[in-house]
């Protein structure tokens, strides 16, 4: 896609989260089933359900703009997820306590990425004058931020201070 424009830019930023969505979606999965921790596993699995509904939502804005969701692939999520497959999934790490504390710092970098998309996203949907679009990116941004101060919790209340005992 050519982009010529802050609306062109604006749908490429919206193809990206989706694509990033996708890819962190698989990745999450597998965060989710190898961590050890039932507040932890709860999260995770609500950040599955989390980024499901996101990206329902961005599929549906970007075909609202007659554009195809799968027009472009994030290579930025890509990269993140390589390091969540090496630090995390696939990584030897015996102990389950330091393992978990891996596994919040992988998915924090994702969410962290997702932040910062869907935040850009809906400073440009507000200046093209999208509004319904801008409320919708605003929702998925505000879930994105819960579920990182959530990880955050879990990670100073508990999985930290077991971590260390390792």
């Amino acid at each position: 896609m050519t982009i010529r424009t802050l609306n062109d830019l604006y749908l490429d930023q919206l193809q990206d989260i989706y694509s990033a969505n996708k890819q962190s979606l698989d990745v999450t999965k597998q965060l989710r089933d190898k961590a050890s921790s039932s507040d932890l596993k709860t999260a995770l699995e609500d950040g599955v359900k989390g980024i499901s509904e996101g990206m329902e939502k961005v599929k549906c804005l970007i075909e609202g703009h007659d554009a195809d969701p799968n027009g472009e692939f994030c290579k930025g999520m890509e990269g993140l997820a390589r390091e969540a497959r090496a630090h995390a999934i696939d990584a030897d790490i015996e102990d389950k306590d330091v393992l978990d504390a891996s596994i919040i710092t992988q998915y924090q970098r994702m969410a962290h990425y997702a932040m910062a998309g869907y935040g850009t996203a809906t400073a440009f949907a507000e200046r093209l004058g999208l509004e319904d679009d801008a409320t919708v990116l605003r929702e998925c941004l505000e879930n994105t931020r819960g579920g990182d101060a959530r990880l955050t919790g879990i990670a100073v209340s508990d999985v930290n201070e077991q971590a260390m005992a390792a």
